[in-house]
């Protein structure tokens, strides 16, 4: 059971009813034809045995669950260079649900408005000395769903526990370390300069004439604005602080389990039952995990949901962690912390990069295990 076979089977019914933009057809399109004979192929043939495997191209798109794999393997090891060691703290933030509905109008505009907030509120704080008064290090990851595929825009962030002081001469660590897992700003304080930050930008936004509805504006007058600008600036909004990671491994791992992700994956899916897709989730308000069933159309909407703009990039770097920052700041926060710096790592082969992760060399025939693989032009679609 797999994404490919929800579309393959009720996909033309969705796009019988629906219109939708070349962007989201793209997509389907894609993760229908990822790893089949449309996106062509090879053959790996044993020059001793004549053993032959066929291979089919991926997709290669960042909403299909069976590509992007190998891409975060590679991304991680990148992300090693930069790992600190010092403490990782991870933080959420979330917009109230009332901005759904504007956002996915405006996905583009009001995405960019969460990165900016977000950061900026981290940023600030960070450099306020009544809270830690040092540059940090961040890496925002933007999520938009929830377990049940609803929308819920969210941002992830990864902070560095500490900066480097204004002088750039010391590394400065928080102060509530030393009391237990408290993150250097308390909760309130970043939601509240959360709030202030996205309204203010959202209010920009408006006054520019750029929050639409299909080329129309999204609020009918002013006084509508006003109104669900006020309700906002009312309602308490979520932000959070977990846990901090227990080393750098943590992180990684954590990295690796959150940036790359899609809104679901294949191994959440169960089956296709009486024109129903059942899959699993977990129920945050209990914790135990369940099964949903919806209807195939009804899961193809909440999916499609969770297309992102062409070319939007859903994970940025900010502070020290910044690329312009990467050979300056970051590098001498590591002399700081006593890292050793060394050569950035070499870039690796797709098949050099499996063997690093597995420890199996697909150059090697499977089954006389003494021949050499070959790689061949597929021809023709495999029996």
């Amino acid at each position: 059971m797999e994404l490919a076979d929800v579309f393959s089977h009720y996909g033309s019914s969705y796009l019988a009813c629906h219109r939708l933009p070349s962007r989201i057809l793209k997509v389907i399109n894609s993760i229908v034809q990822c790893r089949t004979a449309a996106l062509g192929g090879h053959i790996d043939r044993c020059d001793t045995c004549g053993h032959e495997q066929h291979f089919y191209n991926s997709c290669r798109n960042r909403h299909c669950p069976k590509c992007g794999g190998l891409a975060r393997e590679r991304w991680l090891l990148a992300r090693k260079e930069h790992i600190l060691p010092v403490v990782y703290f991870h933080t959420v933030f979330t917009i109230p649900d009332t901005l759904n509905h504007l956002a996915l109008h405006n996905q583009r505009l009001i995405y960019n408005m969460l990165f900016k907030a977000g950061s900026e509120t981290l940023l600030t704080l960070g450099k306020d000395d009544r809270h830690l008064g040092a540059q940090i290090g961040v890496i925002a990851t933007l999520h938009t769903w929830g377990q049940n595929l609803t929308d819920h825009p969210h941002l992830h962030c990864i902070v560095t526990g500490g900066g480097l002081s204004k002088d750039e001469k010391w590394w400065k660590y928080p102060r509530q370390l030393k009391s237990g897992n408290d993150f250097f700003v308390h909760v309130n304080v970043l939601s509240d300069l959360f709030k202030k930050k996205f309204l203010s930008y959202m209010n920009e936004a408006y006054n520019a004439g750029k929050l639409k509805r299909k080329d129309e504006p999204y609020f009918e007058s002013e006084a509508d604005y006003r109104k669900f600008k006020n309700d906002l600036y009312k309602r308490k909004w979520i932000t959070y602080c977990k846990q901090p990671f227990s080393g750098a491994d943590s992180v990684l791992e954590y990295l690796g389990r959150y940036v790359y992700r899609v809104a679901i994956s294949n191994r959440r899916l169960i089956k296709l039952e009486g024109g129903k897709v059942l899959f699993r989730w977990r129920d945050y308000r209990d914790g135990k995990q369940k099964i949903m069933r919806l209807e195939a159309h009804e899961f193809i909407r909440r999916f499609l949901l969770h297309v992102l703009p062409s070319g939007f990039c859903r994970v940025r770097y900010y502070g020290i962690l910044a690329s312009r920052n990467i050979k300056t700041k970051l590098r001498l926060g590591k002399k700081l912390l006593n890292v050793r710096l060394e050569k950035a790592a070499e870039t690796l082969s797709w098949k050099e990069l499996f063997f690093k992760l597995t420890g199996r060399d697909l150059s090697i025939c499977p089954i006389c295990q003494t021949g050499r693989m070959v790689m061949l032009p597929l021809t023709h679609s495999p029996p």
